[in-house]
């Protein structure tokens, strides 16, 4: 990861729960960058991690194993390595298998249910790379075959919010990236 541009509070000036916050991100991923960044902001902060996380994808009406698949396979397309380092253990704590996570990239002959597959290509539409993404007919219908449309819009939400903090995270250097993360440095693309 390089160097963000933006102040960092350092653990012991963040007041609780940021600390907890802080202590839970550094234990799954070594990089508190995210919290300590975000610190200076803390209704921003509590937004992402109280509002977002505690409410709607820990929280909400959608098993949250269904979002933990969602998020981690957005993850892995996107090339965040932080991210992948805490969405591993979450989706293995949601109940997603290691043969899960092994074949999550060609999901379609992967080890999954209709339920499962239908998550995963709506996450396939929410992807950042892929600037055509559509709420198909057939997607649509696949979907409602195991939730109502408004799980399916906390579905979306969830990964539109997942992948705007990606990208956000990106855009302020606050992350690791993967080898093949196709949201390099804009240095790098013009070295």
């Amino acid at each position: 990861m390089g160097e963000t541009l933006l102040a960092r509070t350092p653990r012991d000036k963040l007041a609780e729960p940021l600390g907890q916050a802080w202590d839970t991100l550094n234990r799954l991923t070594g990089q508190p960058a995210f919290v300590e960044a975000f610190a200076s902001s803390p209704e921003v902060l509590n937004l992402v991690m109280n509002e977002f996380y505690a409410k709607i994808f820990f929280g909400g009406r959608v098993d949250n194993r269904y979002k933990q698949l969602a998020r981690l396979y957005l993850s892995l397309n996107h090339g965040c390595r932080t991210c992948n380092l805490q969405n591993v253990p979450g989706a293995l704590e949601a109940g997603v298998t290691q043969a899960q996570i092994d074949s999550l990239l060609n999901f379609e002959t992967g080890p999954f249910t209709d339920a499962e597959k239908a998550v995963l290509n709506y996450a396939e539409q929410m992807l950042l790379t892929n600037l055509a993404g559509e709420m198909s007919p057939a997607l649509h219908q696949a979907l409602r075959a195991h939730f109502s449309d408004a799980d399916i819009c906390e579905l979306g939400a969830c990964m539109a919010m997942v992948g705007g903090f990606a990208k956000l995270s990106f855009v302020l250097n606050l992350v690791d990236k993967e080898s093949y993360c196709s949201f390099g440095s804009s240095q790098a693309a013009t070295a």
